[in-house]
């Protein structure tokens, strides 16, 4: 079994309330769990209007599969223009 962890810091230059950041970031989880079967959450940065971290998860057999999931993952969020990645990392256990 392969679990892969990606942490992903992302900004949001749109986010003007809490209540903003909580729609934007909602979405995108949604959206990932929907198109990618992975298990997403908001990890860090939950006070901040226009900062988020983001943990996903995704378990699978093979190595190679969890990297292309999390890779798919990085690029669909990178799609979303309400949104920028500061920082990513996928770290496979």
């Amino acid at each position: 079994m392969i679990v892969g962890i990606c942490t992903v810091e992302l900004f949001i230059p749109d986010g003007q309330s809490l209540k903003s950041k909580r729609q934007v970031l909602s979405s995108l989880k949604d959206r990932l769990r929907d198109k990618f079967n992975v298990s997403v959450a908001e990890v860090d940065e939950q006070d901040l209007w226009q900062k988020a971290v983001l943990g996903i998860a995704c378990v699978a057999n093979e190595t190679a599969y969890v990297n292309q999931v999390l890779d798919q993952v990085l690029n669909q969020i990178r799609s979303v223009p309400m949104v920028e990645i500061v920082q990513s990392r996928i770290e496979l256990l």
